[in-house]
């Protein structure tokens, strides 16, 4: 069965006042924030040298830069030929000192047994016990000098620092290293963008703060994403202020990347309308007020929320959307 024509203006007029509702807008003065165009660099929160820690010939180098390494991986070794000649020194004085302590043990039991019989005096038997201590400790200290000889080597390895990514490998295989030589830069897994700002917005910068990323390219300008500051340093970089930005998909760029960005530098008010409560013919910015009356406003520039309008409007006014 058809509605009747009288349910049919009833329903109507019950849904009129909710869309004049949705389409009407009251001018308020609103607080906006002032975003100024940066550049950050893709850095990593720390960066770590692996470095030598023995003189030698750098014998095997196991990374490149763009590789991805784990704590304590071995990147390379350095050997110093000296080390397996003491090692071989030392080796033909422990087998010497084992052989004379054999016979230090014959002679000690040799003396003990001409002891019991009374063919030799106590301070006999005194003087081989203490010929086996002697031995004993001469071995031990051979033993203990070998592996500090074995440390050396094992100190040959070259560890990676930190987890992440290798930077910078200025060495290559064969060369001659000191102790304390670099062999590889590694960037930590965490990276950051960082900023620097003029002095003047020092004040306006606190961590937690939003802050907006374009897209990548230094010509991009459309934004894509948003960070948050983590960390403002209290010193300044040649008279400007540094900041840490945290932001997801950090670890795809390169490290030194530049990527444009957009940082809140203080707050002002404003009158602040969305796109579709103006229209702009022939030059001229219109802004229609409830009753059907237009104005010509100045508009400014795009803020959150929409348009800044400079001129034409005042708070308490009311507008309507233009297309409805």
């Amino acid at each position: 069965m058809a509605p009747s024509p009288i349910a049919l203006v009833a329903v109507l007029a019950l849904l009129v006042p909710a869309v004049a509702a949705t389409q009407t807008l009251p001018v308020e003065v609103t607080t906006v924030r002032d975003f100024r165009p940066i550049f950050g660099t893709v850095e990593s929160v720390k960066q770590a040298a692996a470095r030598t820690r023995i003189a030698g010939t750098l014998e095997r180098l196991e990374v490149v830069e763009g590789d991805d390494v784990e704590l304590g991986a071995e990147i390379a070794r350095v050997v110093d030929p000296k080390l397996d000649e003491e090692l071989a020194a030392v080796d033909a004085s422990i087998r010497a000192l084992e052989a004379e302590r054999q016979l230090a043990e014959i002679e000690l039991e040799r003396v003990r047994e001409l002891r019991r019989r009374q063919t030799v005096s106590a301070q006999a038997l005194d003087e081989a016990r203490t010929n086996l201590d002697v031995v004993e400790q001469e071995l031990a200290a051979r033993r203990a000098e070998r592996a500090v000889i074995e440390e050396r080597e094992e100190e040959g390895r070259v560890l990676a620092p930190a987890a992440g990514r290798v930077l910078q490998v200025p060495m290559t295989r064969g060369m001659n290293v000191q102790p304390g030589e670099t062999v590889a830069t590694v960037a930590t897994a965490d990276y950051v963008l960082r900023a620097r700002l003029p002095e003047r917005h020092a004040r306006f910068l606190a961590e937690g703060d939003t802050v907006r990323i374009a897209a990548r390219g230094l010509l991009a300008s459309e934004i894509v994403g948003e960070g948050t500051i983590t960390q403002v340093y209290p010193e300044l970089d040649a008279g400007r202020v540094v900041a840490d930005i945290a932001a997801a998909g950090l670890g795809d760029y390169f490290v030194g990347e530049r990527v444009r960005l957009e940082v809140a530098t203080g707050a002002r008010r404003a009158v602040v309308v969305p796109p579709r409560y103006l229209d702009k013919r022939y030059g001229v910015t219109f802004a229609k007020l409830e009753g059907g009356e237009e104005v010509v406003v100045q508009p400014g520039t795009e803020v959150d929320g929409g348009v800044e309008i400079l001129a034409g409007l005042h708070a308490g006014d009311t507008l309507v959307a233009y297309g409805d």
